[in-house]
């Protein structure tokens, strides 16, 4: 029991290092991309019309007149205490823009990756059953389809056809304009904001606006979803395991999705995980064409004026969303497959 222990503390503590030196990584990675990018962060503050002297001022109070392993320090500092400074574009602290933004981004990817991971896994399980047959060949199109088409394109084509000519969904943002403020934010989730005031008209314009381009993500996510799946499963089907299990009786049903599906159940954790996270940083484009006051469109509107306050910082969340991610797909692996317990 102690030896266990011994080893259960040691893969801890392995992992704790894991983690923070990838944090570390992370913060010389974004520190390097404030250098490097070919904005002057100094000028976008002043402005073009600055004298040299208070360019001069402003120059050296954000300290670029230091060593830049100073810099770096005073980095480090101001990270470990949550000041990354104050955004250019909306002269409040870059951290409050963020979690007001990000709210919006998180429920939008939350609806794309259920509809995504639901329909990639379903398509994949049934691309992989009927390999080289037309179902198999149907999948693949379309999962083909959905990589390839450009996501501003399929967004605008589909608010023509779905919002403009049919009206069957709600338009641009994430709400009716003559429902905007009447919510108070207690969460910054529309839909939880909503059902928890009991304004079940704005919950329903809510869901109204998030169906389409939740769904038009969950469609680009789960073409990678399938792909994975139908080669996981694939996989799995011509194991020496599932034949003896056929032999036995089992039906073809119970073979597929206890014995077959159950294996690959810790390999899809990592890549709805990974796509999840690419969908959270990911999504400027479907923001930017739906209006969505979202994370992604705040990071591109940013990165548009040279407001490296704000790019760092997101770039840096961003980061920390993939090395959360991560984590909890390692944890789940200790949930769904014991042996790794």
């Amino acid at each position: 029991m102690a030896y266990l222990g011994r080893r259960r503390l040691g893969a801890i503590a392995g992992q704790g290092g894991t983690i923070l030196v990838t944090l570390f990584g992370l913060l010389i990675l974004t520190f390097v991309i404030g250098r490097v990018m070919p904005v002057d962060p100094v000028r976008a503050m002043v402005g073009e019309d600055a004298t040299r002297e208070v360019y001069e001022h402003v120059y050296q109070q954000l300290g670029f007149d230091r060593p830049m392993w100073q810099q770096f320090l005073y980095y480090l500092k101001d990270v470990a205490t949550f000041n990354f400074g104050t955004s250019i574009r909306t002269g409040k602290p870059v951290l409050e823009d963020i979690l007001y933004v990000l709210p919006a981004t998180i429920e939008l990817a939350t609806f794309a990756i259920l509809i995504g991971a639901t329909l990639g896994v379903s398509m994949g399980v049934l691309a992989a059953v009927n390999k080289d047959r037309w179902p198999d060949h149907v999948v693949r199109v379309l999962s083909l389809a959905g990589h390839s088409m450009p996501i501003f394109w399929t967004g605008m084509i589909a608010l023509l056809i779905f919002y403009a000519h049919f009206g069957w969904v709600g338009g641009s943002g994430r709400m009716d304009q003559f429902y905007i403020g009447l919510v108070p934010e207690q969460t910054g989730f529309l839909l939880i904001d909503s059902a928890m005031a009991g304004e079940w008209e704005i919950f329903r314009s809510a869901v109204n606006h998030i169906i389409l381009p939740a769904a038009l993500l969950g469609y680009s996510s789960s073409a990678y979803i399938t792909r994975m799946t139908r080669s996981f499963m694939l996989d799995q089907i011509n194991q020496e395991y599932i034949t003896t299990a056929r032999v036995k009786g089992l039906s073809n049903r119970q073979t597929i999705w206890r014995h077959a599906f159950g294996n690959i159940r810790v390999q899809l954790v990592t890549i709805v995980a990974l796509a999840y996270g690419a969908l959270l940083e990911g999504a400027v484009l479907i923001e930017t064409v739906f209006a969505w006051p979202g994370f992604g469109q705040y990071l591109t509107s940013n990165l548009l004026i040279g407001d490296m306050n704000a790019v760092m910082t997101c770039v840096l969340i961003v980061g920390v969303i993939f090395i959360t991610l991560n984590l909890l797909s390692d944890l789940l692996y200790r949930v769904f497959d014991p042996r790794t317990r």
